[in-house]
């Protein structure tokens, strides 16, 4: 994914000559010259980043928060969404830098782009990760209930966790090729863009590109759809008021990731093709997957900010938990702790499992 929002990136073929890598433009393509974006359009999207980025540091802080206080021992789901949360506040973290880049270019020099940028895309994989690893516990929890299963996901999880970590980082590792540079020389704006100088740069784009597609989205796609397909067929069998409660978050869940991941995966993947030359080149077509390219990025953003508000406001313990802890912090009175304790374990149980959120 790209971290910040470099329309040169989306055009220009990069070739590698030696430990240099200029920038060099298919004449057939001069009559989609790139053209920075209009002020208008730079200062719109530079307010919709800060706008997500306000969103989602109080949300997952807010959740972080919410599960991390929690006196009762936390399930497995609770350990992946507590990791998720921090996870969509890294990302998040990141947004800053990509709105000044929009209206300003790149402005923060080589060593931040590099760092930000793997930050930026260990926490893109770790928070899908993080999805398909609550996808899976919900499946156990429900279709695979059983006190001695649920004992050992409680000592997995921890393990689970490092390891998503580790995959994280790992597959995030191409960000460092990205480099603090001019594509066209006849302009005084920096990009943040990627500049492969080791063997050839569509290999390697294909490659990083490929990762993005298949442990990114693809493979974690197939994980909830698989998990949660099979967890509401349980809960259309059994009995209680609870299940709809349980399907509506679970449904939830599986809507939201295609609506902000899909519509940009396919348009990286058209991107690709055009790249390739697999179909005639075509300037608008051209202009139109440029254009595609930062309205779905965008949307893929939203992503870390729409987390908190999907596990905390659709699902009943999360605020039950959060009006609890908000009244403590306001009175602090022994008896209202108490009264807080005896509905915290009502809510327990007469909700499905013993977690915080889910």
């Amino acid at each position: 994914m790209s971290f910040i929002f470099s329309f040169e990136d989306y055009y220009d073929n990069v070739t590698t000559h030696g430990n240099h890598t200029p920038y060099i433009v298919d004449p057939e393509t001069l009559p989609c010259e790139i053209k920075p974006l209009a002020p208008t359009a730079a200062l719109t999207l530079c307010l919709i980043l800060i706008a997500i980025f306000l969103l989602a540091i109080p949300g997952n802080l807010l959740v972080g928060w919410v599960i991390g206080t929690s006196r009762q021992a936390l399930t497995p789901s609770d350990v992946y969404l507590l990791h998720l949360t921090i996870a969509d506040g890294l990302m998040a973290l990141t947004i800053p830098f990509s709105a000044v880049a929009v209206v300003e270019g790149w402005i923060f020099g080589d060593f931040m782009c590099k760092i930000l940028s793997l930050v930026f895309e260990a926490n893109f994989y770790t928070s899908i990760l993080f999805l398909a690893s609550i996808s899976v516990d919900r499946y156990l929890v429900i279709v695979r209930a059983s006190e001695s299963l649920q004992s050992r996901q409680r000592m997995c999880s921890r393990l689970m966790c490092a390891a998503v970590w580790a995959l994280g980082w790992a597959l995030a590792l191409p960000a460092l090729f990205r480099d603090a540079t001019k594509p066209d020389q006849d302009s005084d704006r920096m990009s943040c863009i990627e500049t492969f100088d080791i063997g050839s740069s569509t290999s390697w784009r294909n490659a990083t590109r490929g990762f993005r597609h298949i442990f990114g989205f693809l493979l974690p796609l197939i994980v909830m759809v698989g998990c949660y397909s099979v967890t509401v067929g349980r809960l259309l069998r059994s009995r209680g008021f609870r299940k709809h409660r349980a399907m509506k978050v679970i449904i939830a869940v599986v809507i939201v990731f295609l609506l902000c991941w899909t519509p940009y995966h396919i348009t990286l993947i058209v991107d690709t093709i055009l790249r390739a030359n697999l179909i005639p080149f075509d300037c608008a077509l051209r202009r139109a997957v440029n254009k595609a390219l930062v309205i779905t990025n965008v949307l893929a953003l939203f992503h870390s900010c729409i987390n908190p508000f999907l596990y905390a406001f659709v699902g009943e313990k999360f605020r039950n938990k959060m009006m609890q802890l908000l009244q403590k912090k306001a009175h602090g009175h022994p008896r209202q702790e108490r009264m807080g304790s005896k509905f915290s374990r009502s809510t327990s149980q007469t909700s499905e499992g013993s977690g915080v959120v889910l």
